[in-house]
């Protein structure tokens, strides 16, 4: 099968998908691999070299990137066919799974453009039963282990986030209204969508559940004139926070505490919450948004935004939940909205958003790779090798996945908001106005 071969992949018989070539030998088709890879790869051409040195090929050699990759142990292909992404990834942080032709991200390109094939197979049927059968205990989010959840990853060095996160260390999706923002300004312009959608005014009370490293909270301060409480689980984003909050001559309006949302006792006028309902479980859904109306004032008006997926329930990846996010789960819309259902709120306003991680992840890990060697002085080689994988492998679940991000407006009283959604756009642009009054008054301009 040569690379120009024009043969529709897609017509033939299984066993004719593949070219099995080898490294002086005669040979048959990978062994477990061969009738997964022959469904899974649809465009572009991933060459395999095992363990034993046989060599397949896959794909149809256009419309993809071209990728080779090498098996380096004999026992690697039926861990792939029983656990896919946890043994892909494990492999590749343990060296033993290495990429000799392409990258990383061309890699996960060719293998995430047609996901319903691992769902097909039979083992990969089998295992997705299992994993939504587990999943509610794999999601216990309980006070003393969402912290000991928490802390596995927020905790680690500041340093680490600096090398790939914009200056404000936003890590939650970015907002592109054009795609050719930097990541600075797509990121402010997601703090001034978020501003625009809770319609603030000076001196109210806002809680900010999942506050990270302060950069929302303080924002809101200085530009809305709000009073801010930031909740967190994690130490050193509570440091840093406030730290910041010091820094910045605003510890009299904004204040970071170590707290559960579910400890919370105050009411406040608006709750925004940002990147941090991926960490509540589906056990505690209705908890959380319980927790969201009684804290709510009655002509209050809270936003939640997290990523979501477009298919139905299904459970996070073994590989994600084990190594980077330990008790976290995406949720399908339809698992969000009943809970909101009993809660009581009105949902006053949906929006989808769908590349726009896609494209915040890319630059977070173009800035990952300009800055690994810095990476690899905080840590070592494997963890380097584990958090690009993190990175491609979440921008690969954006851009061909169906993974998405959702803002959801929440309101006790239906008439919290206007009749339409023209305000947003309103408040957007005389935010923007505002700001370029501002940066005239200090001398600065922004770069072409």
């Amino acid at each position: 099968m040569s690379e120009h071969d024009t043969t529709d992949m897609s017509t033939q018989p299984l066993s004719e998908r593949w070219d099995v070539r080898s490294e002086g030998m005669v040979c048959a088709p990978l062994p477990f691999l061969s009738p997964l890879l022959g469904q899974l790869i649809r465009t572009g051409r991933l060459t395999v070299v095992d363990a034993a040195g046989r060599i397949c090929r896959f794909g149809p050699g256009r419309g993809g990137p071209h990728v080779t990759v090498r098996l380096r142990s004999p026992t690697l292909p039926l861990r792939i066919l029983l656990r896919p992404s946890l043994a892909l990834g494990e492999a590749y942080m343990d060296g033993t799974f290495t990429i000799e032709e392409g990258t990383l991200r061309d890699l996960l390109h060719l293998c995430t453009t047609n996901l319903e094939a691992l769902d097909r197979h039979p083992v990969g049927a089998l295992r997705g039963e299992l994993d939504r059968l587990l999943r509610r205990s794999h999601q216990k989010n309980r006070l003393r282990r969402a912290r000991v959840n928490v802390a596995h990853h927020y905790d680690l060095s500041g340093g680490l986030f600096d090398l790939f996160l914009d200056e404000d260390r936003q890590y939650s999706c970015a907002y592109f209204q054009t795609g050719n923002e930097t990541l600075e300004e797509a990121q402010e312009k997601k703090k001034r969508h978020i501003r625009a959608k809770l319609l603030l005014a000076p001196g109210m009370r806002v809680l900010d559940i999942g506050s990270g490293w302060g950069g929302l909270a303080l924002d809101l301060a200085r530009t809305a004139k709000a009073n801010v409480t930031g909740l967190t689980l994690s130490q050193e984003q509570l440091t840093a926070a406030s730290e910041r909050a010091a820094i910045a001559g605003l510890k009299d309006c904004v204040r970071f505490v170590l707290r559960d949302y579910r400890e919370e006792q105050e009411t406040y006028d608006r709750i925004v919450s940002v990147g941090m309902f991926e960490h509540v479980g589906v056990a505690d859904y209705r908890t959380f948004f319980d927790t969201l109306r009684q804290r709510l004032n009655p002509d209050g008006v809270a936003l939640v935004h997290a990523i979501g997926r477009a298919d139905p329930p299904g459970s996070t990846e073994p590989w994600l939940r084990k190594y980077i996010f330990p008790g976290g789960y995406c949720p399908a819309l339809s698992e969000v909205l009943a809970a909101v259902e009993r809660s009581g709120l009105w949902v006053t306003d949906i929006e989808i958003l769908r590349l726009h991680y896609a494209e915040t992840l890319r630059h977070w890990f173009e800035r990952f790779q300009a800055n690994r060697h810095r990476a690899k002085e905080i840590y070592d080689e494997r963890f380097c090798r584990m958090w690009e994988f993190y990175l491609a492998a979440c921008e690969a679940a954006f851009r061909h996945g169906p993974m998405m991000v959702f803002q959801i407006q929440l309101a006790r009283r239906r008439d919290a908001v206007p009749l339409t959604r023209d305000y947003i756009a309103d408040r957007e642009r005389s935010a923007t106005r505002a700001a370029g009054r501002r940066d005239v008054r200090i001398g600065w301009t922004p770069g072409p």
